[in-house]
């Protein structure tokens, strides 16, 4: 994915605004880069059964814009042809904070108490594991064979996660070297999700 990040870093600040026909050409692209990616030789589950988790998307930000809802939105209508999908929004700085501290703990507080006892709880974090498609794609087989009933990712705010989900995570993984936009996070994980079930399916990855 790091090409994927390359290609559109210079032009962040076009993608997070309102303008559907942006994000919409960006999706295309993201579909062209990411389809010269290996497709499952090295993925231990590819063509096996596979415990098929529901997921919970739980990311903190500001509202999305209309444009990256739609890409959002379009991946995970793909994703629900393997699996459930939910998509939890929450609203960064929940109770006005003046402080970051604050307003991280608020977050975290927040995410918290979405997340049940027996979910898997994969983080999204600069600081986490630097992980492929196909790894990705294990990792999705692997939450199946934990005894979880929900396999959740988290996409912190402006400030990170803190203290009681990072203590909480089962994995942490990174999505790029570089640090990316929330929203950009969002969209690279949902594709990366529907990609991983492709990978463990053994389909050709659809345009």
């Amino acid at each position: 994915m790091l090409v994927f990040v390359q290609l559109l870093e210079p032009h962040v600040v076009f993608f997070v605004c309102l303008s559907v026909e942006m994000v919409v050409m960006l999706s295309a692209r993201l579909h062209i880069v990411t389809s010269a990616l290996p497709s499952g030789r090295d993925c231990k589950y590819t063509g096996q059964a596979v415990r098929a988790l529901p997921i919970r998307i739980i990311s903190v930000g500001k509202k999305r814009s209309q444009g990256v809802q739609l890409v959002v939105d379009e991946y995970i209508e793909k994703l629900k042809l393997y699996c459930s999908v939910d998509d939890v929004h929450i609203r960064n700085n929940p109770k006005n904070a003046h402080d970051s501290k604050a307003q991280v703990d608020h977050e975290d507080s927040a995410v918290m108490d979405l997340i049940r006892s027996d979910d898997w709880v994969v983080l999204l974090d600069e600081r986490g594991k630097d992980i492929g498609s196909e790894q990705m794609a294990e990792l999705v087989g692997d939450a199946g064979n934990t005894g979880a009933s929900r396999l959740s990712f988290c996409v912190g705010g402006p400030y990170g996660h803190g203290k009681r989900l990072r203590e909480r995570a089962d994995v942490s993984i990174k999505l790029s070297s570089m640090v990316l936009n929330h929203q950009i996070a969002l969209v690279v994980l949902v594709e990366q999700l529907y990609r991983s079930w492709t990978i463990l399916k053994g389909q050709n990855y659809h345009r």
